[in-house]
């Protein structure tokens, strides 16, 4: 899972750098949560993960119960989970999750930008063979107080698939039917999560020359910056000789 954890890293690059585009995404994962399943976080789950992310990119507490109480209301915004896949250029594919209140909106602005760029917007599920959907945790090293073998074997049994230990970060990675599980293990196991997503990791990668995956890193930063979009994947691999030049950037 080492290379997933890079191609992690560097695919949210640009957003996780734009303090206002992480508060707007946690604003919409605590919308739906809160439409699905009601504002109190001790019964809902998924608004308890939201939060548990809200705090992971440091959104003030003031902003999470505004997002939960706007949501809670009769005006409330509701937003639908909206997928595209496409190709940009080089042959590298992309799949976009956009959580929208306007789908012609949407739809409209996704497909400029493929064309802007040179890309292909295909059809739903033309490219979904390409990912595989995953449930990756991230925990504080420190927050786990217990034996080490004893804490891999507790979330083994609840259907963690691996466990990485780097810089001060546990990751844990799960099958999507497992997220579930997992999650529930920590939560018994009283250990606080920094971030909780279900994601969509390239089962395949395409390496290109430097400029060239400069190139659609910039084409997945203009995608990231669009107001509906939630998240972006791509299988460009990113390669120690991309990294580096991205740091020198």
């Amino acid at each position: 899972m080492g290379r997933a954890f890079e191609y992690r890293k560097a695919a949210k690059f640009a957003r996780w750098d734009r303090m206002a585009k992480q508060f707007a995404r946690i604003g919409k994962e605590i919308a739906m949560a809160v439409k699905e399943g009601g504002p109190d976080p001790e019964t809902n789950p998924a608004l308890r993960r939201a939060m548990q992310n809200a705090k992971g990119v440091n959104m003030p507490k003031d902003n999470v119960e505004r997002a939960i109480k706007k949501a809670s209301g009769a005006d409330a915004e509701v937003y639908d989970i909206v997928t595209f896949e496409g190709y940009a250029p080089h042959g590298i594919g992309i799949f976009i999750e956009c959580a929208s209140n306007n789908n012609n909106r949407t739809v409209a602005n996704v497909r400029a930008i493929f064309n802007k760029v040179g890309g292909n917007l295909g059809k739903n599920g033309e490219l979904a063979f390409m990912f595989d959907r995953k449930g990756i945790f991230t925990i504080e090293a420190d927050r786990v107080t217990m034996d080490w073998d004893d804490f891999e074997l507790e979330l083994i049994d609840a259907g963690a698939e691996d466990i990485e230990k780097e810089d001060g970060l546990i990751t844990i990675y799960s099958d999507f039917e497992d997220f579930g599980n997992v999650s529930h293990k920590l939560d018994a196991l009283d250990i606080e999560v920094k971030n909780a997503e279900i994601q969509r990791i390239p089962n395949t990668t395409k390496k290109l020359s430097v400029e060239e995956g400069k190139e659609i890193l910039d084409i997945i930063d203009r995608f990231e910056q669009d107001e509906d979009v939630q998240n972006v994947y791509h299988t460009l691999e990113i390669t120690p000789e991309l990294e580096e030049a991205l740091g020198e950037d």
